[in-house]
């Protein structure tokens, strides 16, 4: 297995950390595997899933693409490429409080869609400083 490492906001990781404390994960690796595989497979249906009791974390997590499609109007995946897309222009851009404002008006912060949201617009804050 290969090992990537990571920067994450402190906010993030305070969020993954209060998951994992309130037992929701077992472990941060644990959030970090499904979160990216979770991604991938909202990319690419045909994503071949890795990672073990990936479908039970889910059901555990009462994740319901269909069901967030509808709230979103989307069509299972296709708003939160929009979303990311949306972002990343803020980002570019420098205008942060209006990726803030869009990530908050379309999603609870503790959606894994946000999370990851977030992070990506951490990075265009990242690099800005």
């Amino acid at each position: 297995m290969a090992k990537d490492t990571v920067r994450y906001p402190d906010d993030v990781v305070e969020a993954i950390d209060n998951l994992v404390d309130d037992g929701m994960f077992e472990s941060k690796s644990e959030f970090y595997r499904f979160s990216a595989e979770y991604v991938l497979t909202m990319i690419n249906p045909d994503h071949e899933v890795e990672t073990f009791n990936f479908d039970e974390i889910k059901s555990e997590l009462n994740i319901d693409r269909p069901a967030r499609a509808e709230e979103v109007g989307a069509d299972g995946g296709t708003f939160f490429l929009d979303a990311l897309i949306t972002v990343r222009k803020y980002g570019l851009r420098g205008n942060y409080e209006d990726a803030e404002d869009f990530i908050d008006m379309h999603y609870e912060p503790t959606d894994q869609e946000c999370l990851v949201l977030e992070e990506v617009l951490g990075t265009y804050r990242d690099r800005s400083g």
